[in-house]
């Protein structure tokens, strides 16, 4: 994916040395906040990894991976968590006949299908999902869908998306996947009555809590976005609006708008600022006071900021740097800036999609370095040249990090943690204070082990 100048307005300035940053300042407007763009060797994973969670959401899905044998033991390994029930996922391995082109793909293809939907007769939903040796070889997943689509319908509904790490992160299959839900939504021709949709894999715990929050403050119209069975997908017309759930949706929401629906902006249910922004902006589409809002949240609230506040001793007034991984990094750096009071050095996002993030942008302060995409080496010279307390980053570059002495917090734990909404504020807080704690018990226990020495 690249980005294009109508999702990114503001001046895009690239440098290749720290002593260029300079030319950052922008003294006519000092609001105006500049994005650091860069394009390298970037270490994120791929977007099939969104099948982990999006399997568990659609309860009667079942993905199946056109790729290859690292494609399916990347699957395995991240889903590793499944081993007590038959997962709903599988890979159809690409060998290396169909890599020369010596064997029908789609003949081979076919086969697989009927042998999986006649051992899992509860398959509703067949998604195909592409990968990078599919895509290498070009094969057309699209008519392979549309073609077995009508061969298993009505029983068997058979849709296509790409989960290629080519071009895309991790995060974006599942936006890959929700888009080519949505055709499949019925379309109300005259909806009358205004409609909330909420658009975004949540865990269903959250699900719960935020019908019962919706609810309180009187939102009764609204639905889930994708289901948790794939029956239910909810109607959508010209009085539907939508809020997003994650940062990462963009096609989706553009496919939602196509159909007639509109964007709510929003800031994302983050933390207790993002969240109470999130409800109330809903409210305001439906005519609902902003102390109505107020009075029927306070609680929740309250509650949300003394759990945020068990964390304050951890990370107020420390650095904390952001590698690009999930698109969640600027939401989650404007909750660890204005209610933890860390300090942004650089936040790493693999795209910026300007219409969606505003909100969340405008809450950053201007002292914050803000890149899209990712030069890894350039990256790492900047991030150890600032030594930041704290580094958000992937996997790979963790345990590197850790080794030279930085702490680091898994980037990827917190698209698999339950982080939305007031009631997981506290957990949120608590994922990035707890490799700050722990590196201060490893101090101690250093310094009490020296002690002991000494005393010999």
């Amino acid at each position: 994916m690249t980005v294009s100048t109508d999702l990114i307005d503001e001046v895009a300035i690239r440098f290749d040395s720290l002593e260029n940053k300079s030319a950052l300042t922008n003294d006519k407007n000092p609001s105006t906040k500049y994005i650091l763009k860069e394009k390298g060797q970037r270490e994120v994973f791929c977007g099939l990894t969104g099948i982990v969670w999006l399997h568990r959401k659609i309860q009667d899905a079942f993905f199946l991976v056109v790729g290859s044998r690292t494609c399916a033991h990347l699957i395995q390994s991240a889903a590793g968590v499944m081993i007590f029930a038959e997962p709903r996922f599988a890979t159809a391995i690409i060998d290396d006949k169909d890599l020369a082109g010596l064997a029908d793909a789609n003949e081979e293809l076919d086969k697989v299908v009927s042998q999986l939907l006649n051992r899992r007769p509860d398959i509703k939903l067949l998604f195909l999902v592409g990968s990078c040796p599919s895509e290498v070889i070009k094969l057309d997943l699209s008519n392979a869908a549309a073609r077995l689509s009508k061969t298993y319908t009505p029983k068997v509904k058979v849709l296509n998306y790409s989960g290629s790490g080519i071009e895309t992160t991790f995060t974006q299959g599942e936006d890959t996947c929700l888009r080519s839900l949505v055709p499949e939504m019925p379309k109300v021709g005259n909806q009358v009555n205004k409609k909330l949709l909420i658009v975004g894999t949540l865990a269903d715990v959250i699900e719960d809590q935020f019908s019962r929050l919706f609810k309180k403050i009187g939102i009764t119209n609204f639905a889930f976005f994708p289901p948790r069975n794939s029956s239910n997908l909810p109607e959508i017309g010209s009085n539907t609006i939508f809020l997003l759930s994650q940062p990462f949706l963009a096609e989706t929401a553009l496919e939602l708008e196509k159909a007639g629906a509109k964007h709510i902006p929003a800031m994302f249910p983050f933390g207790v600022e993002g969240s109470y922004d999130w409800f109330l902006s809903a409210a305001r589409q439906f005519g609902i006071s902003e102390s109505k809002v107020k009075a029927e949240l306070e609680p929740y609230i309250d509650r949300a900021k003394h759990a945020v506040n068990k964390s304050l001793k951890f990370l107020n007034g420390k650095s904390v740097f952001f590698f690009p991984d999930s698109q969640l990094e600027i939401p989650l750096a404007r909750f660890l800036q204005n209610e933890l009071g860390m300090k942004l050095l650089e936040v790493g996002t693999p795209y910026i999609h300007k219409k969606h993030i505003d909100k969340e942008l405008s809450k950053i302060s201007n002292s914050a370095q803000i890149s899209e995409g990712q030069d890894v080496e350039k990256q790492l010279d900047r991030c150890t040249s600032a030594a930041p307390d704290l580094i958000v980053c992937g996997l790979g570059l963790a345990n590197p990090l850790e080794a030279q002495g930085f702490t680091t917090k898994w980037a990827i734990e917190l698209v698999f943690s339950p982080i939305h909404g007031f009631d997981q504020a506290g957990d949120l807080a608590e994922l990035f204070a707890r490799p700050l704690n722990r590196r201060n018990k490893l101090e101690e226990l250093n310094l009490s082990s020296q002690f002991a020495e000494d005393l010999q």
